[in-house]
């Protein structure tokens, strides 16, 4: 009788176990991190997304995975997006090689299904946000001049300016407005240039099920994905996007930062 009871108590503890322990996993954020692993060795030695699922691992609750282009269906086939809840992606020099296929499966993941997406830097030109945002993705003009921008948080109340302060980036791209997207519902940070030039940094938006981020900072060439603050601007769009954190509307903006004395493309100057 005592060793039928031992038994009985040992089944239920481990059914208990493996019941809570499956709750903990389905609680988890699924991240997979794209890229088409174009990015300079030296600087990210397995890729942007490498750095970035590094990162996101050593987070509670996120369990990140990387794919890429070279991969099977581009590493984005329908059973991975069904085990995705935020998809992170970095595309640079091979947008095009992005077959439409899986263009439109990723989007109706974002709208149908509810999967968060977040562009990075020149996925502005990449066929997701393309489509997903119906729109051109372009910016008036973008040099490479490696020089360092400052970062306003001019939406503080939003969750993915939690616990970041304005800072600065010491050495980037420039991009310059306008940026040709639809309005997006929160502005959360803008950047300013020694050139006069302002900018919208980091813009979401929700598109039926699913929500969209889309962070311009990020040119492969420095190592800013390394940098403390763009690292929990990265952790906290991706509860964000993966709908652990919500944003109120009409959110008050904080004027933050010089105002744009110059406007239109960069122009380098004259020698």
């Amino acid at each position: 009788m005592k060793a039928l009871l031992l038994a009985i108590v040992s089944v239920f503890l481990f059914t208990t176990a493996t019941a809570l322990a499956q709750k903990s996993k389905s609680n988890q954020l699924r991240v997979l991190c794209w890229s088409e692993q174009t990015e300079p060795r030296e600087i990210y030695p397995t890729g942007i997304s490498g750095a970035l699922a590094d990162h996101l691992n050593k987070q509670k609750g996120i369990i990140a995975k990387m794919s890429q282009l070279s991969d099977p269906e581009s590493g984005l086939s329908e059973e991975t997006l069904n085990n995705t809840d935020v998809l992170i992606w970095f595309g640079h020099r091979k947008h095009n090689d992005v077959p439409n296929e899986i263009v439109n499966r990723v989007v109706k993941h974002i709208r149908e299904r509810g999967m968060g997406f977040i562009g990075l830097h020149s996925a502005h030109f990449s066929k997701p946000l393309k489509v997903a945002l119906q729109a051109t993705g372009s910016w008036s003009s973008y040099v490479n001049f490696g020089k360092a921008e400052q970062m306003w948080v001019v939406s503080p109340k939003h969750p993915i300016a939690n616990g970041i302060k304005d800072f600065t980036i010491p050495k980037t791209e420039i991009y310059t407005e306008p940026f040709d997207v639809p309005t997006p519902e929160a502005v959360i940070f803008e950047g300013t240039w020694e050139t006069g030039h302002r900018n919208r940094e980091v813009m979401v938006w929700t598109l039926d099920k699913g929500r969209f981020v889309y962070i311009r900072p990020g040119h492969e060439e420095y190592p800013i994905f390394f940098m403390p603050e763009m690292q929990r601007l990265m952790v906290n769009s991706v509860l964000w996007a993966g709908k652990k954190t919500n944003a109120s509307a009409n959110l008050p903006k904080r004027e933050a930062g010089p105002k744009a004395t110059a406007t239109g493309p960069y122009k380098p100057p004259k020698k």
